[in-house]
């Protein structure tokens, strides 16, 4: 039963992609960028909705209260595409850094750019983190707008090792706005590389943002720190919750290290 409903949702959740591309393309490129901002919202609304109603698996987003008004960052933890579109609707006007490669893609690559995402090349490092610097900040100026990086880089399971990349903390000291973590464990449930989705409820918190001008040193210490404090506490309580997802081995590591822990406090 739980393969039927995981190849059920995997179609569905495509065909459901595909069908909106088309038939939102001539509201979407017809009508003023902050309008054509309601088509992707309303298909990431609809896929969590498929989502719950198919795979069993419903969303429990808490901290709303703590995104500021204007311009800022966005950290997600990063393990799942789940994670990749599930926060932008509650944000006004999103901006992403992608590979360029992704806007040659035809209607994906045209639906990015509409959105004035900011396109890199990965040859260099220190260029590209130049190029995404001095771009943001020319979108930030525009208009206020809400930076989405991943302080990872790629996706990493439940309860693997944090690997958070320097990149974030440039943009904070360049960008100067405030930077909101966002702790989750959503690869539990819909695993990275995996076809598997798996019912129960992902919990995901917006964290209290980290106000600028920190040093580069205390802002990272508080980012991972405070992060992974979540991410523990919401691993868990998955482990723990009545019909748990199955657990990769970082996650059943990452457990006994934290069980360890709490014996030698008590």
């Amino acid at each position: 039963m739980l393969y039927i409903r995981s190849l059920a949702f995997n179609l569905v959740f495509y065909v459901n992609l595909i069908v909106q591309m088309i038939l939102w393309t001539p509201y979407y490129f017809l009508s003023p960028r902050h309008r054509a901002w309601f088509v992707p919202k309303f298909w990431s609304r609809t896929s969590m909705w498929l989502h719950d109603k198919i795979a069993g698996t419903g969303n429990d987003i808490t901290g709303l209260e703590n995104l500021p008004e204007g311009s800022f960052i966005l950290a997600p933890k990063h393990q799942s595409f789940w994670d990749a579109i599930a926060f932008f609707p509650f944000l006004k006007d999103p901006l992403y850094i992608l590979k360029r490669e992704l806007t040659w893609i035809p209607f994906f690559g045209w639906y990015i750019m509409k959105m004035r995402m900011i396109p890199v090349d990965r040859g260099s490092r220190s260029k590209a983190l130049k190029a995404v610097v001095t771009a943001t900040r020319q979108e930030m100026a525009r208009n206020p707008r809400q930076l989405i990086i991943y302080p990872e880089g790629t996706r990493r399971a439940p309860g693997d090792e944090p690997a958070y990349k320097y990149g974030i903390v440039e943009l904070y000291a360049q960008l100067g706005v405030p930077v909101v973590p966002v702790a989750h464990v959503a690869g539990l449930y819909w695993p990275r590389r995996k076809f598997m989705r798996y019912p129960g409820t992902i919990k995901a918190r917006f964290l209290p943002p980290i106000p600028p001008g920190l040093d580069k040193e205390e802002f990272m210490e508080r980012l991972i720190g405070e992060t992974e404090a979540v991410c523990d506490q919401l691993l868990v309580e998955a482990s723990r919750s009545p019909n748990p997802p199955p657990m990769p081995p970082t996650a059943v590591k990452r457990l006994s290290e934290l069980g360890a822990a709490a014996k030698k406090k008590a």
